[in-house]
């Protein structure tokens, strides 16, 4: 690589992206929920992950990177299907935090990864390290609503 700092901005936005999609997920979520908690639940939610972006995005610059700040294409074609099927059928709070945990998954899966990555500066990784535990723990939070539900 010509830039040795090109691996962790590349990590780092990739994560960015993830985090961007989650805060959105979370906000779309707030606006299908029928539960007053649940949309308290899910507006908080997508704060706490701009949050994250903001801390992501911050990361990347000290390695001179440009942070990316948009949602990715996955997201922005799944949320156009979310609101097709939303007006064919409706969502159910369990359906919205069925949906909310798939991509609970997701992220965990992805921060999990890059917390793993050995190339990663320590800096980098120490950041990382402590978003993935605020992301298990919010995972674990869905996955518990998720199993009263059913």
């Amino acid at each position: 690589m010509a830039n040795p700092n090109e691996h962790a901005v590349k990590v780092l936005n990739h994560l960015i992206e993830t985090t961007l999609d989650s805060a959105d997920g979370y906000q779309q979520a707030a606006g299908h929920a029928d539960s007053p908690r649940f949309k308290v639940l899910f507006q908080e939610r997508a704060v706490r992950r701009q949050q994250l972006s903001s801390q992501l995005k911050a990361e990347v610059r000290t390695f001179g990177g440009e942070p990316l700040d948009d949602l990715s294409i996955l997201a922005r074609s799944q949320r156009a299907f979310l609101d097709l099927k939303d007006k064919i059928v409706g969502q159910s709070d369990k359906a919205v935090i069925d949906h909310i945990e798939r991509g609970e998954d997701l992220i965990l899966s992805r921060f999990q990864k890059a917390a793993e990555d050995t190339e990663l500066p320590n800096a980098a990784r120490e950041l990382v390290e402590r978003a993935t535990s605020s992301v298990r723990a919010d995972h674990d939070e869905i996955s518990a609503l998720k199993h009263q539900m059913h």
